[in-house]
């Protein structure tokens, strides 16, 4: 006995079915109304059958209503002709094999490309597939520069590196314990390490691996294994949630703060003398870039200081500070200085009370200057200042000092209160200092490093597609360190996606050069820095790069070519 089921028609088709019968009968109408005929075949089972596959035989036009003729099983239409891989014919001259395969689309946050990471690359996870990311390569109308020997300075702090190549990457794991030894001893000592041009077996190169180790170590004021120190700005969503004992402890704030005086004064020491190339000051406001006389084709001493608003520059004038706006042109503004031998800040602002004064005294000599409300002072200055809120937080606010006005600078960012967070995740903990070498109150750190083996489509099936993954501050000497190296592990051969602290991008901008300074006098008075020579050779380069820094980079036979 069948049961009923409540609103249920037993006539009722479902559209799929409808459209299935559709077809079905128009079919049947077209194969009773003409004879059979052979249908063409298509290119792609042409192309195969030239390869040399065996294919099954494709079914008739006959076969598949009611026409005459041993009625064939009808193909599916969504399925591959052959279960082996497509071969396509290969052009001539062998182009197919050097032209590099097509970026995929990158992400501008590198919140999201952390975010994308995690998801796709789980630690305890089996990886499969590489996010197209890491296929780097690009057109020649996409690289502005020339191909070279050496990649252009850049100044920019990275969050992330990630490497390909079609070469493993595993001689960078799980280093010894004598390896990793050896690698800090090196580093502390500024040992010199100079790699072939090609290792055959990396693997078994220690001399490579301790390298390696210690191309990865940096020095970190101050060194809270809790929190992530960089990057500051923005952070607050990271640290959000995390203990700060210190947010409501004025006593531990002050402590804190005395701490990290002695450590940036130590810094600044160590710069002046020339024994450490550069530092960065990180605040959650700001970045400051602090470079050795030398660097970046200057003579003195320079800091940097971007994003900048303008109650910062306000204050550093009143405190003496004479500064620059290097991407400001003389013609749109005047350069701001705290005084000048041609025109100081406060006879500017003299001049131009005088001038409102004139301006509003024909009135008097009306008579009606009491019944025209006059716009106030307050309002005038906001006018003519607009300018400078316009540009605030943006890259065309960096702040140039040089010379002794770097000390003054000094000074001012040890008493400066609004350098600290008093309210927020961030609040009473003081910035984070970056450095190559060390120093008084420094923690050694170690960039994570994380290699990976998956799998790629490519025209004759799949491949292995290598990548090493790089997290962490990223300094300048550690991004030219870790590109010589894989120079020679990967036989000269590799592409990088690389992922820059924005704000600190800007730091790349020509300065404006007084002199040429002599290479060799330049090398010689650093040799005490604590870098390789290469490295200590591209950092003297004047930068290029502009408000951008480097994204991609691809070295094929020892020729680098990159995009910023």
């Amino acid at each position: 006995m069948a049961l009923s089921v409540p609103c249920y028609s037993p006539s009722f088709r479902k559209p799929p079915e409808v459209v299935r019968l559709r077809r079905k009968r128009a079919r049947s109408r077209g194969a009773a109304a003409s004879p059979p005929r052979e249908l063409p075949e298509p290119a792609a089972r042409r192309a195969a059958l030239a390869a040399g596959l065996h294919l099954r035989p494709f079914p008739a036009a006959g076969g598949r209503g009611g026409g005459g003729g041993p009625a064939a099983a009808r193909r599916n239409p969504f399925a591959r002709l052959d279960n082996r891989p497509r071969v396509a014919a290969e052009p001539p001259d062998g182009l197919a094999r050097e032209q590099p395969e097509a970026p995929g689309p990158f992400l501008d946050s590198n919140q999201e490309n952390d975010l994308l990471w995690e998801e796709k690359f789980p630690e305890r996870t089996t990886v499969t597939e590489l996010p197209q990311t890491s296929h780097v390569s690009f057109s020649e109308s996409d690289i502005p520069s020339s191909e070279n020997t050496e990649l252009p300075v850049d100044w920019s702090i990275k969050t992330r590196l990630l490497f390909t190549s079609s070469q493993p990457f595993t001689w960078a794991d799980h280093l010894k314990a004598q390896e990793e030894a050896q690698g800090l001893v090196q580093h502390c000592r500024a040992t010199e390490v100079t790699l072939p041009k090609s290792i055959q077996d990396p693997k078994l190169s220690t001399e490579l691996r301790c390298a390696f180790q210690q191309s990865l170590i940096y020095w970190l004021h101050p060194a809270l294994s809790w929190l992530p120190l960089f990057p500051r700005i923005g952070a607050d969503r990271k640290m959000a949630g995390k203990t700060s004992p210190w947010s409501n402890d004025a006593t531990l704030q002050h402590v804190l703060m005395s701490d990290w005086s002695v450590s940036f004064t130590s810094l600044y020491n160590l710069l002046k003398t020339k024994l450490c190339p550069y530092f960065y000051v990180c605040t959650y406001q700001f970045t400051v870039l602090f470079r050795a006389a030398g660097l970046a084709g200057s003579d003195l001493i320079t800091a940097l200081i971007s994003p900048t608003t303008r109650g910062l520059r306000e204050a550093m004038r009143n405190e003496g500070i004479e500064f620059s706006l290097p991407l400001i042109k003389e013609s749109g503004y005047k350069k701001e200085t705290a005084s000048g031998t041609s025109l100081g800040y406060g006879e500017e602002q003299a001049i131009s009370d005088e001038d409102e004064e004139e301006s509003f005294s024909w009135l008097e000599e009306m008579g009606v200057q009491d019944k025209i409300k006059k716009p106030d002072i307050l309002s005038i200055k906001l006018r003519k200042e607009k300018h400078e809120v316009q540009m605030d937080h943006r890259p065309e606010s960096v702040v140039l000092v040089k010379g002794i006005n770097t000390f003054t600078l000094l000074n001012f960012l040890i008493n400066c209160k609004s350098l600290v967070a008093t309210s927020g995740p961030q609040a009473g903990l003081p910035p984070t200092l970056l450095s190559p070498v060390a120093f008084r109150g420094a923690t050694m750190q170690i960039l994570k490093a994380r290699s990976v083996n998956v799998k790629t489509q490519a025209l004759s099936g799949y491949r292995d597609q290598f990548s090493l993954e790089i997290t962490g501050p990223i300094m300048p000497h550690s991004l030219h360190s870790l590109t010589m190296l894989l120079k020679s592990s990967q036989s000269g051969s590799f592409s990088a996606v690389l992922y820059p602290h924005e704000p600190t991008a800007v730091f790349n901008i020509c300065l404006p050069v007084d002199k040429l300074l002599d290479m060799e006098v330049v090398h010689k008075e650093l040799t005490n820095c604590g870098l390789h020579p290469n490295t200590l050779e591209q950092l003297s380069q004047i930068p290029l790069l502009g408000k951008s820094s480097l994204r991609n980079v691809v070295l094929r036979d020892y020729i680098y070519n990159w995009r910023s």
